[in-house]
């Protein structure tokens, strides 16, 4: 029979499990208490929760979620960081974290959208651009083409006040010089 902690810690990790956008699964051997609490410390100032859990648990839960790809990435003592907002921001702040402080932690996987990352690919994950740089470089695109067709279409114009006005300056310079002889 399942004890009531048990239960709950279930019940409590199927809550978050389908609330967060992005689950990273880590490896926390060699890990001292200190850097595990300057890991929580500083992943939970960037809106991320950190928590060492229990695989058998954590399975049941993810299960319970609807999300038994996060099961994938339990290997070992395990660890979770559970984003809820921009899901590239987590996994980029555990990684930059990891290479700054250079701690022993192991990156077992990610899980964005259904899809399971290990390795590389986790790792890969990391080096690209965030949900609002990826819409602030398409909107530079999209305007892009916009502002060359502005330069486009006042090019003539700056060129026929450049026509009628070149003759009128040479001739404002004519007389300017005729007033200076006289003078």
């Amino acid at each position: 029979m399942p004890r009531k902690k048990n239960i709950e810690t279930v019940e409590e990790l199927t809550d978050k499990l389908s609330r967060c956008t992005v689950t990273i699964g880590t490896g926390i051997s060699g890990m001292s208490m200190k850097r595990m609490v300057d890991l929580r410390h500083h992943l939970r100032s960037q809106d991320v929760e950190y928590r060492v859990v229990k695989n058998t648990l954590t399975q049941l839960a993810a299960q319970a979620s609807g999300r038994p790809e996060t099961a994938e990435v339990l290997e070992g003592p395990t660890g979770l960081a559970l984003g809820y907002g921009d899901p590239m921001s987590p996994i980029k702040t555990l990684v930059e974290y990891i290479r700054t402080n250079r701690i022993p932690l192991q990156i077992n996987g990610v899980v964005l959208d259904g899809t399971v990352y290990k390795n590389d690919a986790a790792l890969a994950l990391a080096s690209l651009p965030s949900h609002q740089e990826l819409i602030a470089q398409l909107v530079n695109q999209l305007s892009s083409p916009a502002s060359r067709l502005v330069t486009v279409l006042t090019k003539p114009m700056q060129g026929l006040v450049s026509t009628i006005n070149g003759p009128l300056t040479a001739l404002a310079n004519v007389l300017q010089q005729r007033v200076s002889q006289k003078s």
